[in-house]
Protein backbone atom coordinates (compact mmCIF):
# COMPACT_ATOMS: atom_id res chain seq x y z
CA UNK A 1 0.00 0.00 0.00
CA UNK A 2 1.64 3.37 -0.94
CA UNK A 3 0.70 6.60 1.06
CA UNK A 4 -0.80 9.31 -0.38
CA UNK A 5 1.10 12.25 1.50
CA UNK A 6 4.07 10.82 -0.08
CA UNK A 7 5.72 11.69 -3.96
CA UNK A 8 7.88 8.54 -5.56
CA UNK A 9 10.59 10.00 -4.04
CA UNK A 10 9.82 9.69 -0.71
CA UNK A 11 9.03 13.37 -0.37
CA UNK A 12 6.25 14.78 1.33
CA UNK A 13 3.77 16.75 -0.81
CA UNK A 14 0.30 17.74 -0.46
CA UNK A 15 -1.95 15.35 -2.21
CA UNK A 16 -3.44 16.44 -6.05
CA UNK A 17 -7.42 16.65 -5.41
CA UNK A 18 -7.94 19.25 -8.62
CA UNK A 19 -9.68 15.92 -10.51
CA UNK A 20 -11.89 14.20 -7.59
CA UNK A 21 -15.61 14.77 -7.68
CA UNK A 22 -17.31 16.89 -5.18
CA UNK A 23 -18.64 14.56 -3.14
CA UNK A 24 -21.20 14.83 0.19
CA UNK A 25 -18.90 13.81 3.55
CA UNK A 26 -18.93 13.38 6.92
CA UNK A 27 -16.88 12.15 9.95
CA UNK A 28 -17.62 11.30 13.43
CA UNK A 29 -14.41 10.64 15.78
CA UNK A 30 -14.65 10.67 19.63
CA UNK A 31 -12.58 10.68 23.14
CA UNK A 32 -12.51 10.82 26.54
CA UNK A 33 -11.39 13.10 29.44
CA UNK A 34 -10.87 10.38 32.29
CA UNK A 35 -11.12 12.39 35.99
CA UNK A 36 -12.00 11.91 39.45
CA UNK A 37 -15.34 11.52 39.85
CA UNK A 38 -15.22 15.03 42.47
CA UNK A 39 -13.02 16.64 39.33
CA UNK A 40 -16.58 15.20 36.89
CA UNK A 41 -18.95 17.23 39.39
CA UNK A 42 -17.14 20.75 39.11
CA UNK A 43 -17.23 20.31 35.27
CA UNK A 44 -20.98 19.94 35.10
CA UNK A 45 -21.45 23.01 37.18
CA UNK A 46 -18.91 23.79 39.66
CA UNK A 47 -15.76 24.97 38.57
CA UNK A 48 -14.60 28.73 38.83
CA UNK A 49 -13.62 29.24 35.14
CA UNK A 50 -17.24 28.89 33.75
CA UNK A 51 -19.19 26.38 31.80
CA UNK A 52 -16.55 23.89 30.88
CA UNK A 53 -18.55 21.51 28.51
CA UNK A 54 -19.96 24.61 26.87
CA UNK A 55 -16.59 26.30 26.31
CA UNK A 56 -15.07 22.83 25.27
CA UNK A 57 -18.00 22.53 22.49
CA UNK A 58 -17.00 26.03 21.42
CA UNK A 59 -12.67 24.88 21.21
CA UNK A 60 -13.76 22.10 18.99
CA UNK A 61 -15.47 23.82 16.71
CA UNK A 62 -12.87 26.52 16.37
CA UNK A 63 -10.53 23.49 16.12
CA UNK A 64 -12.15 21.85 13.78
CA UNK A 65 -12.33 25.09 11.88
CA UNK A 66 -8.45 25.48 12.06
CA UNK A 67 -7.51 21.66 10.87
CA UNK A 68 -5.58 23.08 7.63
CA UNK A 69 -3.69 25.40 9.56
CA UNK A 70 -2.29 23.01 12.43
CA UNK A 71 -1.97 19.80 10.55
CA UNK A 72 0.66 20.03 7.73
CA UNK A 73 -0.83 18.61 4.64
CA UNK A 74 -4.29 19.23 4.96
CA UNK A 75 -6.26 21.05 2.87
CA UNK A 76 -8.74 23.97 3.85
CA UNK A 77 -11.87 22.92 2.95
CA UNK A 78 -15.42 24.58 3.82
CA UNK A 79 -16.69 22.96 6.05
CA UNK A 80 -20.52 22.74 5.95
CA UNK A 81 -21.50 21.53 9.80
CA UNK A 82 -19.69 20.86 13.13
CA UNK A 83 -21.18 19.39 16.05
CA UNK A 84 -19.38 18.79 19.31
CA UNK A 85 -21.43 16.86 21.67
CA UNK A 86 -19.83 16.42 25.18
CA UNK A 87 -21.56 13.88 27.86
CA UNK A 88 -20.88 13.63 31.10
CA UNK A 89 -19.91 10.30 32.22
CA UNK A 90 -20.00 8.63 35.90
CA UNK A 91 -19.00 4.99 35.06
CA UNK A 92 -15.57 6.27 33.44
CA UNK A 93 -15.90 8.99 35.55
CA UNK A 94 -15.01 11.55 32.85
CA UNK A 95 -16.38 13.16 30.06
CA UNK A 96 -17.07 11.64 26.75
CA UNK A 97 -16.63 14.04 23.40
CA UNK A 98 -18.06 13.23 20.29
CA UNK A 99 -17.48 15.44 16.96
CA UNK A 100 -19.69 15.41 13.92
CA UNK A 101 -18.14 17.27 10.30
CA UNK A 102 -19.39 17.73 7.39
CA UNK A 103 -18.45 19.56 4.22
CA UNK A 104 -19.26 18.86 0.30
CA UNK A 105 -15.96 18.58 -1.30
CA UNK A 106 -12.99 16.66 -2.82
CA UNK A 107 -11.15 15.56 0.25
CA UNK A 108 -12.45 13.99 3.43
CA UNK A 109 -13.01 15.74 6.75
CA UNK A 110 -11.81 12.88 9.26
CA UNK A 111 -8.99 15.17 10.51
CA UNK A 112 -11.53 18.24 11.01
CA UNK A 113 -13.36 15.62 13.34
CA UNK A 114 -10.21 14.24 15.37
CA UNK A 115 -8.71 17.64 15.63
CA UNK A 116 -12.10 18.92 16.94
CA UNK A 117 -12.54 15.97 19.70
CA UNK A 118 -8.71 16.76 20.24
CA UNK A 119 -9.21 20.19 20.92
CA UNK A 120 -12.53 19.80 23.09
CA UNK A 121 -10.81 17.33 25.37
CA UNK A 122 -7.98 19.82 25.80
CA UNK A 123 -9.85 22.52 26.51
CA UNK A 124 -11.57 20.39 29.42
CA UNK A 125 -8.06 19.24 30.71
CA UNK A 126 -7.16 22.71 30.66
CA UNK A 127 -9.90 24.52 32.45
CA UNK A 128 -9.99 21.18 35.02
CA UNK A 129 -6.49 21.14 35.83
CA UNK A 130 -6.28 23.60 39.16
CA UNK A 131 -8.44 20.96 40.64
CA UNK A 132 -7.43 17.52 38.80
CA UNK A 133 -3.29 17.37 37.18
CA UNK A 134 -3.89 13.87 36.64
CA UNK A 135 -6.44 13.65 34.34
CA UNK A 136 -6.09 11.58 30.73
CA UNK A 137 -7.37 11.94 27.11
CA UNK A 138 -7.86 9.10 26.21
CA UNK A 139 -9.42 6.80 23.02
CA UNK A 140 -9.42 9.14 20.23
CA UNK A 141 -10.31 8.17 17.15
CA UNK A 142 -12.60 8.18 13.87
CA UNK A 143 -15.84 6.42 14.51
CA UNK A 144 -17.29 6.71 10.95
CA UNK A 145 -16.47 8.34 7.42
CA UNK A 146 -18.85 8.32 4.47
CA UNK A 147 -18.11 9.84 0.53
CA UNK A 148 -15.31 9.68 -1.75
CA UNK A 149 -13.77 7.18 -3.16
CA UNK A 150 -12.96 4.86 -0.20
CA UNK A 151 -16.48 4.86 0.55
CA UNK A 152 -17.50 4.17 4.20
CA UNK A 153 -16.14 3.32 7.32
CA UNK A 154 -17.14 2.30 10.59
CA UNK A 155 -14.94 1.51 13.55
Amino acid sequence: MSLTHFDAAGQAHMVDVSDKPDTAREAVAEGCVIMAPATLALAQGGAAKGDVMGVARLAGIMGAKRTADLIPLCHPLPIAKVSVDLVADPALPGIRVTATVRTTGKTGVEMEALTAVSTACLTVYDMLKAAQKDMRIEGIRLLSKTGGKSGEFRA
